[in-house]
């Protein structure tokens, strides 16, 4: 590697912090500047925890990430100027540089559903969680996915004074094989959470949820764990992306209108296994962030690189802090017919949440 070359990661999440460890570790003479709105690094696949009223760790960025030799700037990019290869950051001065690393991950989406925005609660950041006041019930969990399991179990054990439902259009892990599916509804129903699967959704209201029936059900909190967005920093910047706003991508992770801009994580449109696109997850995150930053260097050095490929392990779900569900998966995402359950489960599920702070920090 000839020079200085000025690479800089947007986001320091999963995604954007394995990015920045790998390239710290591989390329001495870059320079790597690390962009993030927040100062702290918190594990997000934490916050239903939080949520519940549970204290998570969080790490300083600038601490952690100047420890490696890697610039930390607080701010929020404004704007990615394409042609003069800068990104614009609302309180700091604008960054250039020579290899770009999107991975500003996603955000809950408030506004596919009438009354969420106004009434409801969302889990997916920091600052959302901590809005969360769960003084008194029932609470309505809107969502049967990973999310909204993880967040119904939780607060069943820690909140039993609290009644909760979980609604969803389909059974909780629907996904997921009839063993798993089973076991998390006989683990909801021992810690007393409601389950409604024939749910639809159609409005949030002061007072709870209107279904697609016509009927109420009555909360005097809901907290909607179903669909997310990315950032439209991308769009508004003239890449290519998706109807979303992920970043396009080809096969290693480079955009497919500039190549030299690489993306990552959730904000990215990443193609996997069995023609499926990779779905929102830290188990993508990780190992899309170390990758992109692999296919940077590599060109950087002259070689090309080959394409990702990722294969699907397992799924960890959390059911309390008692209590867990790991299914097997086969390469495509698709479920095995193994499942692990119980605390044995749950001690899986902590070593692997734990092991992916690991890998994420510097």
């Amino acid at each position: 590697m000839t020079g200085q070359h000025r690479i800089v990661v947007l986001g320091a999440g999963y995604a954007g912090l394995a990015a920045a460890r790998r390239l710290a570790g591989a390329a001495r003479d870059a320079q790597i500047t690390v962009v993030d709105a927040r100062a702290t690094f918190v594990e997000r696949v934490r916050l239903h925890q939080q949520a519940a009223g549970q204290r998570i760790p969080a790490w300083d960025l600038r601490e952690m990430l100047e420890r490696k030799r890697i610039r930390f700037v607080c701010a929020r990019a404004t704007e990615i100027d394409t042609v003069g290869r800068r990104v614009v950051l609302d309180a700091a001065p604008a960054l250039d540089y020579d290899i770009l690393v999107y991975a500003l991950g996603s955000l809950a989406d408030p506004e596919r559903v009438p009354g969420v925005a106004e009434h409801a609660y969302t889990v997916a950041t920091p600052e959302d969680t901590r809005r969360l006041t769960l003084s008194r019930g029932p609470v309505a969990v809107v969502g049967a996915g990973a999310t909204g399991i993880e967040l119904a179990a939780e607060l069943g054990e820690s909140r039993p004074d609290l009644p909760v439902v979980l609604l969803g259009s389909e059974e909780p892990g629907a996904w997921l094989s009839p063993r798993a599916r089973a076991y998390i509804r006989r683990t909801l129903e021992r810690l007393g959470v409601e389950i409604r699967s024939d749910a639809k959704v159609i409005e949030v209201t002061s007072d709870g949820v209107r279904l697609a029936d016509g009927s109420l059900v009555a909360a005097a909190a809901t907290v909607w764990t179903t669909g997310f967005r990315v950032p439209d920093l991308a769009m508004r910047s003239g890449l290519a992306v998706d109807a979303a706003g992920r970043v396009r991508t080809d096969a290693t992770l480079r955009s497919v209108s500039h190549p030299e801009i690489y993306a990552a994580g959730d904000a990215a449109v990443i193609a996997g296994p069995g023609d499926r696109e990779l779905r929102m997850a830290c188990a993508t995150a990780l190992p899309t962030g170390k990758y992109a930053a692999d296919a940077a260097l590599a060109r950087i050095r002259g070689v090309e690189p080959r394409p990702l490929r990722f294969r699907y392990v397992v799924q960890c779900l959390s059911l309390g802090r008692r209590d867990g569900l790991i299914q097997v998966l086969r390469g495509d995402d698709s479920p095995r017919r193994t499942v692990l359950t119980g605390r044995a489960a749950a001690s899986v599920k902590e070593w692997i949440v734990r092991g992916a702070a690991r890998a994420a920090r510097p």
